[in-house]
């Protein structure tokens, strides 16, 4: 994590420029290449679950690594096991065959650690607590020497940057749908951690609202650099946000396809009006569309 929150980029390389030798352009980079600077691992993961009598079988054999500092998007048809996904990663659900791993340790280690930040799809802001008191709250709970989070001032300065400085003594009750997830979003980052899973956290929000989110995502993972692994239902999203899109196929949910989104970074809502963002948008429709049918 960076010192001091600023908005310039002087003097050390921009997030898209470390990953640039990393991800490349074209083609899917095999786990071989990428298993050694993974920030989350799974390695041939299958996951059930008892449902009263029945035995759901949720994931078969999925294999992905995210590397670090990269945002990694998971897509796919409702119950398809998104969100077991990075319940496995979050260390809140163990794998029935293979393994996963968080920065080489075990998640339920890496949890420990508080080497986690989680936004979840309904902000989940403390109704008693201020905006600045929401957004200090995890800091403030896990004080720890390797992982102090941001300061004070750097978590005043970020929710400047954000547009929440008027709203810094309202209550969540005070703020709208967008706000409030402005905040929840923000609470992650304050805490400094290396890696961020993110469960379709714009959902509840007006198309407008959650477009605007996007791009807010985008700039504070620009200045922050941790590794996101984020679940969505829109591909629109998945491609203005992610270097990476796995797609999922139907129950069991396994990976059918990883496809790369070559887009420069920087990303602003320009983007979405280029050939290159209509063609992977097209490209992970059509994954999607052979997953579901296989």
């Amino acid at each position: 994590m960076t010192n001091h929150w600023s908005l310039e980029t002087g003097g050390s390389p921009t997030q898209a420029e470390r990953l640039g030798e990393r991800i490349g352009i074209g083609g899917v980079v095999s786990r071989a290449d990428t298993a050694a600077d993974a920030a989350i691992s799974f390695e041939a993961v299958s996951k059930w679950f008892r449902r009263k009598d029945l035995l759901v079988h949720a994931l078969s054999r999925v294999s992905l690594d995210v590397r670090q500092s990269e945002f990694v998007s998971l897509i796919g048809p409702s119950g398809c096991g998104k969100s077991t996904m990075l319940r496995l990663a979050g260390g809140l659900l163990e794998p029935d065959r293979g393994s996963v791993a968080v920065n080489s340790q075990s998640p339920a280690e890496a949890r420990r650690q508080k080497r986690y930040g989680f936004v979840p799809q309904h902000p989940a802001l403390l109704p008693w607590r201020t905006v600045r008191r929401n957004v200090s709250l995890l800091s403030d709970v896990n004080r720890r020497q390797d992982n102090p989070g941001m300061s004070t001032d750097d978590q005043l300065a970020m929710l400047d940057d954000i547009g929440l400085t008027p709203f810094l003594d309202s209550l969540p009750r005070e703020l709208s749908g967008g706000l409030q997830q402005r905040v929840s979003i923000a609470r992650a980052f304050a805490l400094g951690a290396p890696v961020l899973l993110m469960d379709e956290p714009f959902s509840a929000l007006d198309e407008i609202t959650r477009a605007d989110m996007r791009y807010l995502l985008l700039h504070l993972w620009g200045q922050i650099g941790s590794t996101v692994l984020f679940v969505t239902h829109s591909i629109p999203e998945a491609v203005v946000l992610s270097d990476r899109v796995a797609v999922l196929g139907s129950r069991p949910g396994r990976i059918t396809q990883v496809i790369d989104v070559s887009l420069p970074r920087p990303r602003h809502a320009e983007v979405e009006d280029s050939d290159d963002y209509h063609r992977v948008l097209g490209e992970v429709r059509a994954a999607l569309r052979q997953g579901w049918s296989s």
